[in-house]
């Protein structure tokens, strides 16, 4: 750790990439645990819970409303206040890092009795918050937000939120959930109209809490709750942190990565199709369903890729390992191209711009679209990455390292707490050469 506070990271080339891990629990899913069973009626336990910055803001902003939350990291037991429960003595909210949080505590607390502001750090207030707040205008929510569309988001409390019909203008699993977590407390039938699949872990942990949500071809249907029922959750691993060690063990020599009991939900894996049309050598055994969500275990060996024209209806379900997925791409044989994910401007960082100038660094000939970026295949060369405080560019520049000709240093790592807290030391344990610097 460097002396002004800043996290960065040193990768060296590795050798074989050898070993079987466990990875930490799925930020998607923990997060989603956590808002159901503080708003169910009695206990849930939840197994497997990130320990991510992220998910840790979520409990935080329940226990401000009231929400008896214990969390001994081996489990977080919460005790439910029902649907109707929540209070706020402190009306201000802070999400830290969190957009999956605040996009989704805006549907709930767009239907509680209390008034409420949503805030974040400086990098949360930049990102794009009109598309959750238009919605629930038409839901008869009283919120808006800043004249850029982003943070603070200002709630007034004690609004009858009315069920509505939406399709999705744009592929957001946050939009989705966000709009069926108000149509829990909406008059009448909430209706999501989504012509590409988005993830679906919402609906899927809503059926864990008792309330099943409707499905028929793109239309997904929610009745108004009477109550959810408290339950115990086992978390799967994160297959977004999974990704970066599939693609370690793909491009290492000799190598032979087995990652257990990882969460496979299939609007989030089309990684693994991915790669595999690359040329990766990916097996999935022992797959099998835990709290709803298909997990399995996954094994990597060494491959020789080759660039392809990466799928377009694959690429939204692919979105958070993009990254990691170029990196794969600037060690492949050929020219790789991706576009349709202009979604990646408006994350953590300039998803596309971050890599791009990360790329250039390291000696990879690439060029930047308005929605993705084509990718000659060569070898990195050492250098120093600043990943913008971008915990996915931070990772995908580190597996990058791997496989250099000299070492690589990441800049500004610290947010990779905020989804992988373990990933320096997972990484070691499979013989990746990295350290903090």
């Amino acid at each position: 750790m460097s002396l002004n506070g800043n996290i960065n990271f040193c990768i060296k080339p590795s050798h074989s990439i050898i070993g079987k891990t466990c990875i930490p629990g799925d930020k998607s899913i923990s997060h989603r645990a956590i808002i159901f069973a503080a708003i169910a009626e009695g206990e849930s336990r939840i197994k497997n819970f990130l320990q991510g910055e992220d998910t840790l803001a979520t409990i935080r902003v329940f226990q401000e409303m009231g929400v008896s939350i214990k969390n001994n990291g081996d489990y977080v037991l919460v005790q439910g206040v029902g649907l109707y429960g929540l209070h706020a003595k402190n009306p201000t909210l802070n999400f830290g890092n969190s957009g999956t949080s605040a996009r989704l505590l805006a549907g709930l607390l767009s239907a509680q009795k209390f008034s409420s502001q949503l805030i974040g750090d400086e990098s949360l207030m930049k990102r794009p918050m009109i598309r959750v707040v238009n919605p629930l205008k038409k839901m008869n929510a009283k919120i808006s937000c800043s004249k850029q569309g982003t943070l603070p988001i200002k709630i007034k409390g004690g609004q009858n939120i009315k069920g509505m019909c939406y399709e999705l203008p744009v592929l957001s699993a946050q939009l989705k959930s966000c709009l069926l977590i108000a149509g829990l407390y909406a008059e009448g039938e909430t209706e999501i109209i989504e012509n590409t699949a988005t993830r679906d872990h919402t609906e899927r942990m809503l059926a864990n809490f008792s309330h099943p949500v409707a499905k028929k071809n793109s239309k997904i249907s929610i009745k108004k709750a009477k109550r959810l029922i408290g339950c115990e959750i086992t978390v799967p691993g994160d297959f977004s942190s999974a990704a970066y060690f599939i693609v370690a063990a793909t491009l290492a020599s000799n190598s032979n990565v087995t990652l257990e009991n990882v969460g496979v939900n299939p609007t989030r894996n089309a990684m693994i199709k991915i790669m595999k049309l690359m040329g990766a050598d990916i097996e999935l055994q022992n797959e099998r369903l835990e709290s709803g969500e298909p997990i399995a275990t996954i094994n990597i060996k060494s491959s020789e890729l080759v660039g392809i024209d990466i799928p377009e209806e694959l690429v939204s379900v692919a979105i958070d390992e993009l990254p990691i997925i170029l990196v794969a791409a600037a060690s492949a044989k050929g020219t790789t191209r991706l576009s349709g994910a202009a979604e990646l401007r408006v994350k953590e960082s300039d998803r596309i711009q971050s890599m791009l100038d990360g790329f250039v660094v390291l000696g990879i000939k690439a060029e930047a679209l308005d929605d993705g970026m084509i990718v000659e295949g060569g070898k990195f060369n050492g250098g120093s990455i600043n990943s913008y405080g971008d915990h996915r560019i931070a990772m995908a520049f580190s597996i990058a390292g791997v496989i250099a000709k000299k070492p690589i240093i990441i800049n500004n790592c610290n947010n990779v707490a905020t989804s992988f807290p373990e990933f320096v030391e997972t990484g070691k344990n499979l013989g990746i050469n990295i350290d903090y610097v």
